[in-house]
């Protein structure tokens, strides 16, 4: 830690963020090289993550590498691995964020091309990417793990119900993977509410309105709402977390 308990000291580490070239994950990837971490931007379309991996030389100073990757393909999560360590020798924290829930009209019609699309997003990838860099991480002195999972793991709705079903999988691989990996690795989740992203520009702004007057705070999260909490896990400053979930959602009811 740094000499301001708000301002994590992240000098010298390297992390690897998936999705990070939009959303929660450029803000967390912002956040962590504001920090002074060297970042790995992970996410499907290059050119998106090499503007990402600009923006955090020319504001940061820090060290940027852009990968397309694609979480839901099991061989590519050996392929980033390999290219991370020959690239940066080392990993000291995974933020395994990049995830995609996409609509369906009734349950009846979900296919299982779309089911297992899910679950392989949100769920096996981070399974197969938390395994391979946890189990170097153990061996080489530890790190922490963030997985960004959703308030739809505890509170689901029948719109979202395969991506519920796979972030409440997400939850317990957190707690699981604590304790395999512990006591050098911590792995903690941060259990997202409603962000206003790009994705919520499709949004009907009427309804959602009327749905955040039930939240605390009435409002939805801005994207860069979460980066306090992912640099919290990130670094020292949650020396004694591991295991958890912590909700991050405007105190939804």
């Amino acid at each position: 830690m740094g000499g301001n308990p708000f301002c994590p000291d992240l000098k010298g580490k390297v992390a690897v963020v998936t999705g990070g070239s939009r959303g929660l994950g450029r803000e967390m990837v912002l956040g962590l090289a504001a920090a002074g971490a060297d970042v790995v931007i992970a996410s499907r379309k290059l050119p998106a993550c090499e503007q990402v991996a600009t923006e955090v030389v020319e504001t940061h100073g820090r060290r940027a590498l852009p990968v397309a990757f694609h979480v839901g393909r099991w061989e590519q999560a050996g392929e980033l691995v390999e290219r991370v360590y020959d690239h940066f020798g080392r990993v000291d924290v995974l933020v395994n964020n990049a995830g995609m829930s996409p609509t369906y009209s009734s349950v009846a019609e979900v296919s299982e091309e779309l089911f297992d699309k899910v679950l392989g997003v949100n769920l096996k990838g981070p399974f197969r990417l938390t395994a391979l860099i946890g189990s170097r991480m153990a061996r080489e002195g530890g790190g922490s793990i963030v997985n960004v999972s959703s308030m739809g793991a505890v509170k689901p709705r029948g719109d979202i119900l395969p991506y519920a079903a796979a972030k409440a999988g997400l939850n317990a691989l957190t707690v699981g993977f604590a304790r395999e990996f512990g006591p050098t690795v911590r792995c903690n989740a941060i259990m997202a509410g409603t962000f206003l992203t790009d994705v919520s520009k499709a949004w009907d702004s009427e309804a959602f309105a009327a749905r955040a007057q039930q939240f605390a705070l009435r409002r939805g999260g801005r994207p860069e709402e979460i980066v306090g909490t992912a640099l919290y896990l990130a670094s020292d400053a949650s020396s004694f977390t591991t295991g958890a979930v912590i909700p991050v959602d405007g105190g939804q009811p």
